[in-house]
């Protein structure tokens, strides 16, 4: 929920009015009443919690505004966009629409995985900015089996119609001959990146799917479903030191923990019955003599 003060053209952009800069002209021409009264400052600051917003006399701002933070597991052939002129599936019709979202970034048409949606717009920014260096995990499948020369120059970064690639981390998770699935990490958001440089070496990508975005991942989402994240994932996500900490143990509490802590006291060896030992001398002669045939 946004608390005190926020600027009025970032309240309009977070109700899906329009972008700031068009916020700033609906500002500029009059079209805003903030409890009844034309604002045309576009430095004008306003409680959503209090304050009444209204464009062309139509409310829009009467109570706090929720943000939304949504993890998605888009399928393919469903596009990345708010809308598409052409009639295809977007990832708008997988998440409940009052809830007005956007999809942070984009996943390719044929590209399966995970989307982070939000009406956030200062955090959508900061994880989308390329100063940001988010990993970005995926599973592709590829045709045939790489050899060391693609994935060395995978590994160390190549040449692509756009500039040299980060280095890349890849690995093999399994290979038949005719296929091949791979782990990605990239730290980038070039257009198919992952498809070009797989098409450089001529491997053809079969599936690719996102696992992970920064600290948050896919689990067992299904296709085409979609979940709030919680308040630790979205601390993390704005770069909080101890929330990436307590998610990373979370997620991997045996990692966190020793199996066996120090101090802990071994297990105590059971007593020795009274005439146990000789008992069990006693039947070890007996066996040794019936095997050589001998009786006592």
């Amino acid at each position: 929920m946004i608390e005190a003060m926020e600027r009025l053209n970032k309240v309009l952009a977070h109700v899906g009015v329009a972008s700031r800069r068009g916020a700033d002209a609906f500002i500029a021409a009059g079209r805003i009443t903030v409890n009844g009264e034309i604002v045309t400052d576009l430095g004008r600051q306003v409680d959503p919690a209090v304050d009444e917003i209204c464009l062309d006399g139509e409310t829009l701002v009467s109570k706090a505004i929720r943000y939304h933070y949504l993890a998605v597991n888009k399928p393919s052939e469903v596009i990345c966009t708010v809308s598409d002129p052409q009639g295809r599936p977007t990832v708008m019709g997988l998440v409940p629409p009052d809830l007005h979202v956007s999809p942070v970034g984009r996943l390719d048409g044929a590209s399966e995985g995970l989307l982070l949606m939000t009406n956030d717009g200062d955090l959508a920014h900061l994880l989308t900015h390329p100063r940001h260096m988010m990993d970005k995990e995926y599973r592709v499948k590829i045709s045939g089996t790489p050899n060391d020369t693609a994935l060395a120059a995978w590994r160390e970064g190549m040449f692509l119609e756009d500039g040299k690639t980060l280095p890349a981390e890849v690995r093999i998770e399994s290979s038949t001959g005719s296929g091949t699935w791979l782990r990605f990490i990239i730290r980038e958001g070039r257009n198919r990146q992952i498809r070009r440089m797989v098409d450089a070496f001529h491997h053809s990508v079969h599936r690719l799917i996102r696992v992970r975005l920064g600290p948050i991942t896919l689990g067992d989402l299904g296709k085409g479903e979609w979940r709030h994240l919680t308040e630790l994932e979205v601390a993390a996500l704005k770069g909080d030191e101890a929330a990436l900490t307590a998610l990373a143990e979370s997620r991997n509490p045996g990692a966190a923990k020793p199996r066996r802590r120090a101090g802990w006291a071994k297990a105590k060896p059971k007593p020795t019955r009274p005439g146990q030992g000789q008992r069990s001398k006693a039947t070890r002669a007996s066996k040794q003599r019936r095997r050589t045939g001998r009786r006592g």
